[in-house]
């Protein structure tokens, strides 16, 4: 958390934003000057200083990270990225399905859409993982960039089949989260925030670093919650979407991390600190490609 700290300089004050986090076993601290007076807008200050950190401390490790896997990928074999790809589709479709609520386990998700054997499990749940899947493939073959008529065609894919009534359908109805606290808007105000959405994207999607991107598209889309359901997994396919446009490595959030997930999330839309879970998301993301980060360090 950022700190105001005032120091003196003979008879005059001056005001710094101070930060401290851990590295390894040593303690640093980063900080920003503010001048003789605090600023008005220093809430908004406190935020764009944390974002920074942080992205200073892991922006390094994620470049390492795109090196490592685009030297890999030129090394594989065609097959062998395909076999890659295809791991990917099925345990991501595991997970944020399971993350939603899903029975199916790992194995049987793996022989569903590899093989075709339907597990006796819900029929709702062995729909929507097979349409989960064909929504990934679809991302992965789609060409254009990020748009509400792709988003919501992404919807309707995910949820034909087991609630034709709302797929691929802006909700009209308010809705509230079994999980969280947080309160989605209201659906008078779900155009208006649709439109800044993208507005928001299209002026930033070559400003901001892809990762930071990828983890902001998520999380102010999955705050919007524009749909009637299929939200949480539409905007993590939304997230891979950005990373596999940028050439970074996808990011895959395991069932057995929803609890840290749906925490960062919560935690930032109450608040309103995005801050809160891009610190989360760099995180796991440097968390879940280490070897990439092994691989170059010992090249080294």
């Amino acid at each position: 958390m950022a700190e105001i700290k005032k120091r003196r300089l003979g008879k005059k004050e001056y005001f710094y934003l101070e930060h401290s986090f851990r590295k390894g076993k040593k303690v640093l601290k980063k900080q920003k000057y503010l001048g003789k007076k605090i600023p008005k807008n220093i809430k908004e200050m406190k935020k764009k200083f944390i974002i920074e950190v942080y992205k200073d401390k892991w922006i390094k490790n994620i470049e390492t990270i795109k090196k490592g896997f685009s030297n890999n990928q030129k090394l594989m074999p065609k097959s062998a990225k395909e076999k890659e790809k295809e791991n990917f589709a099925i345990k991501f479709t595991y997970n944020s399905q399971r993350i939603e609520g899903s029975t199916l386990t790992l194995k049987e998700t793996a022989n569903l859409l590899e093989k075709g054997i339907s597990p006796a499990k819900p029929i709702r749940d062995i729909r929507e993982a097979e349409s989960h899947k064909k929504v990934f493939d679809n991302m992965m073959n789609y060409k254009k960039d990020l748009n509400l008529e792709i988003v919501t065609y992404w919807n309707k894919l995910l949820l034909n089949e087991t609630k034709t009534d709302i797929a691929g359908k802006i909700r009209n109805y308010q809705v509230g989260l079994a999980r969280s606290k947080f309160i989605p808007p209201f659906p008078v105000e779900l155009d208006s925030l649709l439109y800044e959405f993208f507005k928001w994207y299209n002026k930033n999607k070559d400003k901001l670093h892809p990762v930071e991107l990828a983890a902001l598209v998520h999380l102010k889309f999955v705050t919007i919650h524009p749909f009637g359901d299929g939200n949480g997994r539409i905007s993590r396919i939304m997230m891979n979407f950005i990373l596999k446009k940028n050439k970074y490595p996808f990011l895959d959030i395991p069932y057995e991390k929803r609890s840290s997930y749906y925490n960062a999330l919560e935690r930032a839309q109450i608040k309103k600190q995005e801050s809160i879970f891009l610190q989360w998301f760099f995180r796991r993301y440097v968390q879940e490609h280490k070897r990439y980060l092994k691989q170059t360090n010992h090249k080294r």
